[in-house]
């Protein structure tokens, strides 16, 4: 799996993808994933969540952090360089274009239409990689993680619990619990 990738086809990947990829973070993870995981095989199942977990953790935007993190995993620092540059270009020309045709794009039945029709997709696409993310996940402690999960959406809909109690609470007890397992498995 240590095949070596050209900076030149990391440029190039990550611009498409971060060109032609509309939704945010979440939506361009997928493609990451089916791009270097899926198709290349540069990166394992482990690795990618790995390093969205990374990327979710950082500030900034998911996008961006996830392709520079997988840039870096590929070639280092200058992978990473090269990721980073290939991601930010296609935002920077398009708010760029926006910017000078903001009033004829807002008015626009047609671009209007297009964004209600991509928030659905946009929506089925978050779906299936949160489903499939989960799964990858959840292979080794399901029903713990199942139960955490399930504790965590019930106290945040049904006890109104602030999200950040919530996040810090799980990260405890993801810590501790973890820990413990991976202690025993090493005895």
């Amino acid at each position: 799996m240590k095949e070596e990738i050209r900076l030149r086809e990391i440029f190039i990947t990550f611009l498409k993808i971060n060109a032609f990829t509309f939704g945010g973070g979440y939506t361009i993870v997928p493609v990451i994933r089916d791009e270097f995981m899926k198709k290349r095989k540069l990166i394992d199942e482990e690795e990618m969540l790995g390093l969205v977990a990374l990327a979710q953790s950082g500030p900034g935007a998911m996008a961006i952090s996830t392709s520079l993190l997988t840039g870096y995993r590929l070639r280092g620092f200058k992978g990473a360089l090269t990721a980073l540059f290939a991601s930010v270009l296609p935002c920077l020309v398009i708010i760029s274009i926006l910017f000078y045709f903001y009033d004829a794009f807002s008015r626009n039945f047609w671009v209007k239409s297009a964004l209600i029709g991509m928030g659905g997709v946009i929506s089925a696409v978050l779906l299936l990689t949160v489903y499939d993310m989960g799964k990858a996940a959840m292979k080794k402690h399901r029903y713990f993680s199942l139960t955490l999960m399930v504790g965590a959406f019930a106290a945040s809909y049904f006890g109104n619990v602030h999200t950040i109690i919530i996040i810090i609470t799980l990260a405890v007890i993801g810590f501790i619990t973890f820990t413990i397992f991976d202690e025993r498995q090493v005895r």
